[in-house]
């Protein structure tokens, strides 16, 4: 600073150099400072990564991805193999890990210091799983909607029953593709647009409804059938699991969420007054579940 005669009083402080020991020790103190920044933040902003049904998509997810990034959190929502903007054909999909595939390049691909919120819908739920069995310390929690959820998929017809949905009170009901051939069993199934909205979206907006019948595509139903996972028995423990019930579900029936949820206990069960396809009829319910289960997530690891 100069004083009235022009000389020199005293050094701005800014210009005054700390000594190397004391500048790398700051500079420790200031990175340690970010790297709890960081860790907190991640704690308080999760990753959400959202998987669709059997036919669904990405798109599934528009209303939930669009309250989550407004309210400031990460959202990636995927596209299974043959589904959403996926252009692969279902009937070429015979296998459960080709079309989980993106999940699992997905999940390979995140940093190994990233812990992700896995939320499954529906057949969703299997893609969920899987991940846990092979990448559970990638994992902060795992949220099945409505969702399949077996620990080792279908292996037994216990499984089957409690796993795959029983349309026979509404009568036929299936578009079916037969890939393989006529003689050999269907590879992908659709559920005929007049029973859509009866069926899976009945307590839905009619333009959710009517957005739905535009976007759904065949699911590869021979692929689905074969999700079975090798136990990794302490590993696919480790991953805290929550079950959101949809009391009006006509696909994954209340009977049959309930007795998944007694053969693999979860660690919290929670219930939405909606139908198999909450986030339509019950956006800002399920949105507000899962912050929840978000906020309490960190005593599961």
């Amino acid at each position: 600073m100069q004083n009235q005669q022009g000389c020199v009083s005293e050094f701005p402080k800014q210009l005054i150099l700390p000594c190397p020991a004391k500048q790398k020790a700051g500079m420790e103190e200031e990175v340690m400072m970010s790297m709890t920044e960081k860790e907190t933040a991640a704690m308080n902003n999760p990753h959400f990564v959202l998987v669709h049904g059997l036919g669904g998509g990405a798109w599934c997810w528009y209303k939930i991805k669009c309250l989550m990034e407004i309210s400031g959190y990460k959202v990636s929502c995927i596209d299974l193999k043959g589904a959403g903007t996926d252009r692969s054909d279902a009937n070429s999909i015979v296998s459960f890990d080709d079309y989980n595939k993106p999940l699992m390049d997905f999940m390979s691909a995140l940093p190994h210091s990233e812990q992700v919120i896995l939320v499954g819908h529906s057949a969703g739920g299997l893609s969920v799983t899987q991940a846990t069995h092979k990448f559970a310390n990638k994992i902060r929690l795992a949220v099945y909607v409505a969702a399949t959820m077996l620990k080792s998929g279908f292996l037994t017809d216990q499984d089957t029953k409690y796993g795959v949905p029983d349309f026979s009170q509404f009568g036929d009901v299936y578009e079916l593709g037969f890939g393989l051939g006529a003689e050999q069993p269907p590879t992908t199934a659709m559920v005929k647009k007049e029973f859509q909205r009866k069926i899976i979206y009945q307590m839905s907006p009619q333009e959710d409804s009517t957005l739905a019948a535009l976007l759904l595509r065949p699911g590869p139903t021979l692929a689905l059938q074969s999700a079975r996972f090798k136990e990794d028995g302490e590993m696919v423990e480790k991953v805290g699991r929550i079950y959101i019930k949809t009391m009006h579900d006509n696909v994954i029936k209340p009977e049959q969420q309930e007795a998944m949820i007694k053969k693999w206990s979860p660690s919290q069960v929670h219930v939405l007054d909606s139908d198999h396809s909450p986030f339509f009829s019950a956006p800002f319910s399920l949105f507000g579940l899962l912050l929840k289960v978000a906020a309490t997530s960190a005593g599961y690891k």
